[in-house]
């Protein structure tokens, strides 16, 4: 088996780590959930769930990954007989692989398209034009590959492919040098070109000018908790995958601080660039700011190509738009894919060659679908259900796990401010054992009510059953992995002296 690669310097684990949490989410997420609930307010709820939440849990990762120097499945076999939830992370993070890349892939095609406004004036038409989407949903008819979906996505996982070969050092910390400046500075560019444009204020009173009544809704505390929750990639695999990779005695609780700080910073600097935009929009058509204020695919690929088509400038700054998307996309992409690639790496002890080309061609062969005709609806499906019930359950039994059933806080937190420059209180061990867990398992319930009351977006049984299914399926392969034996010794449940410490 290949000895276990490192990190070249600190600043590339956290160029790395930034990587990953700053994502398409930030860009097309953040805004709208902070416009929706309160606007100045929402940073109220959402900086006190980044202390509560995003930097303990991310703290946790962190120290689990460093200390157990192994993917999830690895790192949880070793903590007991749980290697089965380390299957379950990553099998999240691979669903979200292979629909994260076609969205990529839309966004390499529309970065060309930007250059002559090739979407006209209807373009919520030209976008379902371009994805080819079927009338309906029809689980016997696809709608077959949609070339021009097809080969923007083969190019992404060319790039991934290229990156992760590479290894640790030479790949993932190489690109989140590159990528990383270069997207702060295209976002950054972007929100100073925004500020100068006729109604910038109007978009962004709506989105900072508070509204205090939104403090004591519990949807707005809600919203604040997931949003950070999502952001930060915690709970599948991502962040302890990649601390992994860490030198013995790096320091755990700063650079989590870092982390969580930068994906915030670049998610305000995202809401003045759109929101700018958006005010510039609603004073051009005459309109109201909510009536451009959207979230997703119809924020980027169907209001700001709108947008785009009035502003001056408006062929280069919609370069500038979609390179950013491709690159926060891709950076997170690569992230997600890794951890598929430690964990057969070390459940099979495989070279890292053969591990990418596993990770990845299975990654990729499953996006296919989504190139289809009705990929936007089975996109649109897994998505929702596997960040509601993948991510965020498996956040809520990770919490509950170090808690309460291994009841690890305390040791984990002398060992970490052992180590670090800041010192973390027990304020962090409330968080993890009582906060989240009852944060968590609120949304869960609320969220479940919904689901089992009401089909997602009116879609049909035959749709939603593959939502559950996805779901499911990660938790049931986590089991079936586990069930196959290892040839790699570091899976067998043993009391060594580095487990006994955690």
């Amino acid at each position: 088996m290949e000895e276990r690669q490192n990190w070249g310097s600190r600043a590339g684990f956290i160029m790395a780590a930034v990587g990953s949490a700053v994502g398409l989410g930030n860009i097309w997420r953040f805004p709208y959930i902070a416009y929706e609930n309160g606007g100045g307010a929402f940073l109220i709820p959402y900086l006190f769930a980044l202390l509560t939440a995003g930097i303990p849990l991310l703290i946790l990762e962190f120290s689990i990954g460093q200390r157990m120097r192994g993917s999830a499945p690895l790192a949880f076999s070793r903590l007991g007989k749980l290697e089965w939830y380390g299957w379950w992370q990553v099998g999240v993070a691979f669903i979200i692989a292979t629909y994260y890349s076609v969205i990529i892939g839309w966004s390499i095609s529309y970065t060309g398209f930007a250059v002559f406004q090739s979407w006209g004036q209807d373009t919520g038409s030209f976008l379902y034009e371009y994805l080819g989407v079927t009338d309906s949903w029809n689980v016997s008819w696809l709608g077959g590959i949609q070339w021009g979906v097809f080969i923007p996505l083969l190019v992404v996982w060319l790039v991934v492919f290229g990156v992760l070969h590479r290894g640790v050092k030479r790949g993932i910390e190489a690109a989140g040098k590159i990528f990383m400046p270069l997207l702060f500075l295209l976002m950054i560019l972007m929100a100073i070109r925004g500020l100068f444009l006729d109604g910038a204020m109007a978009g962004l009173n709506a989105f900072f000018t508070p509204d205090w009544s939104g403090i004591t809704n519990p949807k707005t505390w809600l919203a604040a908790y997931g949003q950070v929750f999502y952001s930060l990639s915690i709970a599948f695999a991502i962040m302890l995958t990649y601390a992994s990779y860490l030198p013995k005695k790096s320091d755990i609780n700063n650079n989590a601080f870092i982390t969580a700080f930068a994906d915030s910073g670049f998610s305000l600097i995202s809401g003045v660039a759109i929101f700018s935009a958006i005010g510039f929009m609603a004073t051009q058509s005459g309109g109201a700011v909510d009536e451009y204020a959207k979230s997703g695919v119809g924020l980027a690929f169907d209001v700001f190509p709108q947008i785009l088509n009035v502003m001056p400038l408006g062929k280069l700054v919609g370069v500038l738009f979609f390179i950013s998307l491709v690159f926060a996309g891709l950076t997170s992409l690569i992230s997600i894919v890794e951890t598929s690639v430690a964990a057969v790496m070390d459940k099979f002890q495989l070279p890292r060659r053969k591990a990418v080309n596993w990770a990845v061609g299975l990654a990729a062969f499953f996006s296919l679908f989504y190139a289809t005709g009705s990929g936007l609806y089975i996109l649109d499906t897994v998505d929702y259900f596997i960040n509601n019930y993948g991510v965020a359950l498996s956040g809520l039994f990770f919490a509950i796990l170090m808690g309460w059933i291994l009841n690890k806080t305390e040791d984990i937190r002398d060992y970490n401010n052992s180590i670090s420059e800041i010192k973390v209180g027990r304020w962090w061990n409330f968080s993890i054992i009582v906060l989240t867990p009852s944060v968590l398992g609120y949304m869960a319930l609320q969220q479940l009510k919904t689901d089992l009351t009401t089909n997602y977006g009116d879609y049909p049984d035959s749709l939603i059953s593959i939502g559950w299914a996805a779901a499911i399926g990660v938790i049931v392969m986590g089991f079936y992995m586990q069930s196959i034996r290892s040839t790699n010794p570091r899976f067998k449940v043993e009391k060594s002296g580095e487990e006994e410490a955690v």
